[in-house]
């Protein structure tokens, strides 16, 4: 496969990265030093990190409420993210924002985002704004099984390919819809195969496979550079915990959870480095010392930064227009 050294060391640097940042917030919020909801990206690295791969920095990608992979794999800060994530007045959206509404526009992260099926309709957005600038911008769109049967995303499928908008459609499998299993709340299950109806190239591809994900979306980032439209891309994959902190996990099993974790995807990306004598163990160790140190450090900046100061409460929530671009006809304070 040709993939260069660096990039494979970015690529286990990332994934190695986003676990260690998921697992400690698995700790923190249980020790009750988080607000709000957590819904973590654990078992689902090598999707996010396998697209990213192929993006830059001015490239565009809209998230779900389980957006911590999404953005460490996009290059958003650690420290700012966790101190977002702790509410505070260093994060990345100066505490305001909080685990589902992380967002980072220097870096093209749009932002987490709340809603079911919230992500397409954006995506769509930034995809148009690329294609009236004449820019080879691509906006990668990341939804869930559960978003795949929401109205927003089929008229966001259908406008990227009428348009012929540089889209990538990404749902992320992962096997529930929170608590519900696609295998009985989805017709068909063939959910890449619903995307041919809207006249674009579609793929099912084993989302625990770094190496097959880097693959699909290298033709689809490049097809939709190049100006040829939209592709969709469906990643089985898994997570490890449950769909937010605090889920009992009821609806599956622990011979399904031990089967999936048998097939984790950081393990096959080391195993198949090393037996291809791609990567050695000690530089894949270091890798491993110092994401445990990054996320160290990020928890001791979140932990030392202030929360928001009151005055700072209804800051950012209209936007400020200078008095003299108001519209002709309005007054200031009208």
């Amino acid at each position: 496969m040709d993939i260069g050294k660096d990039t494979l060391l970015w690529a286990y640097e990332r994934m190695r990265l986003i676990r260690e940042f998921e697992e400690r917030l698995h700790l923190d919020f249980a020790a009750g030093k988080i607000p709000g909801f957590v819904h973590l990206y654990a078992g689902e690295e090598a999707v996010a990190t396998g697209l990213c791969a192929h993006l830059r920095d001015s490239d565009f990608l809209t998230s779900t409420h389980r957006g911590h992979g999404h953005c460490i794999a996009k290059g958003v800060d650690v420290r700012s993210m966790m101190a977002e994530i702790y509410g505070k007045a260093t994060g990345s959206c100066k505490g305001k924002g909080g685990s589902m509404h992380i967002a980072d526009v220097d870096k093209g992260m749009l932002g987490a985002n709340g809603i079911v099926g919230g992500g397409p309709p954006m995506a769509c957005g930034a995809g148009l704004t690329a294609k009236i600038h004449a820019t080879d911008q691509v906006t990668v769109c990341f939804f869930g099984d559960g978003a795949s049967n929401q109205g927003t995303t089929f008229e966001g499928l259908n406008l990227a390919g009428v348009w012929k908008l540089p889209v990538v459609f990404v749902c992320e499998n992962n096997g529930y819809a929170e608590t519900t299993s696609p295998k009985y709340s989805v017709s068909g299950q063939d959910i890449a195969a619903r995307a041919r109806g809207f006249g674009m190239p579609s793929v099912a591809i084993d989302g625990l496979d770094f190496f097959a994900v880097y693959e699909a979306a290298r033709e689809a980032v490049a097809r939709a550079r190049r100006g040829d439209g939209p592709t969709f891309i469906e990643a089985q994959t898994y997570r490890y915990y449950g769909h937010f902190e605090g889920d009992t996990v009821k609806y599956r099993d622990k011979e399904e959870e031990a089967h999936y974790r048998s097939l984790d995807c950081i393990g096959r990306f080391r195993a198949t480095v090393v037996d291809q004598e791609l990567l050695s163990q000690a530089e894949l160790d270091a890798i491993d010392q110092r994401a445990k140190d990054a996320i160290v450090d990020a928890v001791r900046f979140a932990d030392e930064s202030p929360f928001p100061a009151a005055p700072e409460l209804l800051s950012d929530v209209y936007v400020n227009i200078p008095e003299r671009e108001l519209w002709p006809f309005q007054t200031a304070g009208a």
